[in-house]
């Protein structure tokens, strides 16, 4: 096994030039946003999707542009509106009165990277549409099955302070985000920075330096990195906890309705193993699943009415959790 661990680490190395580069190109455009721009390399990595929480005018539609803009693929912004339809998004089918035949018209989400802006702002069923899509890499028109370009990457994004005139995501639909990172302002030495490069023309155009191909392997690679049987158990034990709190000494059982689902488990490991890529590593560490692990429960715990009214927050339950699940 340690011939094995250390072959997977020398193939990790290889990966990490380029993913570094990936990362200093990103760094480069987008100011004062490392950390969620780690965050999507993760999750692409993982081959996982995004839930992008912020306030308007903090980089996101920046972000997922650039990150398609360094890897030569196709990049299509959707602003989601409470008129638009499923297949607006989709596609269609349309009759040709010429030769009395059907011919399918693709929608925008036959592309590697999709921007969902303001996805809460559409209805259920448009929201819901994207199920197939995040879940099975495809989508069925009118009864025909297209399968959709690799990598397919979605990142959804969403307004926390308006609600007015907004849709809450169905569960079925937030469970598809691997990750919701949480997007703060940029500090004061970024944020002048900024105003240096947007004031005085010096806005950077990224260069593309990996290609799709590159990404699906890295992808298909991610998947072989080394998990121990015991990172194993301490993800299940994380996930459990969220749903039987009690059981591992955390008093908040009255604040939780619903626990992770065994995505939640998925989601934990591959973005460790992610992590672990992105630190040249080709196994996995404890630190990894801790890293990952607000990103991947936050959006999967389901408050009681309780909680809600006390201003108790996923994140806050997630704490205790990684305070009193032991460590292997």
């Amino acid at each position: 096994m340690t011939a094995e661990i250390t072959q997977l680490t020398e193939q990790a190395k290889h990966f990490v030039a380029e993913l570094d580069a990936l990362r200093r190109e990103m760094k480069n455009v987008v100011v004062g946003q490392e950390e969620v721009i780690d965050r999507l390399i993760i999750a692409l990595c993982a081959d996982g999707h995004v839930l992008l929480e912020g306030v308007p005018g903090i980089a996101k539609t920046l972000s997922i542009r650039t990150l398609s803009q360094c890897i030569d693929c196709s990049f299509v912004r959707l602003q989601f509106t409470p008129d638009l339809l499923p297949s607006d998004i989709m596609g269609t089918r349309i009759f040709n009165q010429k030769d009395g035949s059907f011919s399918t018209v693709r929608g925008p989400v036959f592309a590697h990277f999709i921007l969902a802006d303001e996805i809460n702002r559409a209805p259920p069923k448009v929201q819901s549409a994207l199920l197939e899509a995040m879940q099975e890499k495809q989508v069925t028109i009118q009864g025909e099955t297209h399968q959709l370009a690799r990598p397919f990457f979605v990142l959804a994004t969403q307004n926390p302070i308006e609600s007015e005139g907004t849709y809450p995501l169905p569960d079925a639909q937030v469970d598809r985000f691997m990750f919701k990172v949480l997007m703060t302002y940029p500090g004061k030495e970024d944020e002048v920075r900024i105003l240096d490069r947007f004031t005085e023309g010096t806005v950077i155009s990224p260069k593309t330096v990996m290609t799709a191909e590159k990404i699906l392997a890295i992808q298909s690679f991610t998947r072989s990195i080394y998990a121990d049987a015991a990172i194993k158990h301490y993800v299940t034990e994380l996930v459990d906890a969220t749903r039987h709190p009690a059981v591992y000494g955390i008093d908040m059982a009255k604040y939780v309705a619903y626990g992770a689902s065994p995505r939640a488990s998925i989601g934990l490991i591959l973005g460790a193993k992610a992590r672990a890529l992105l630190a040249g590593r080709g196994f996995v560490l404890p630190d990894d699943v801790r890293a990952v692990a607000y990103d991947v429960l936050r959006h999967r715990i389901i408050l009681t009415y309780e909680g809600e009214a006390e201003g108790v927050t996923t994140d806050t339950i997630i704490y205790h959790i990684l305070r009193n699940v032991r460590v292997p």
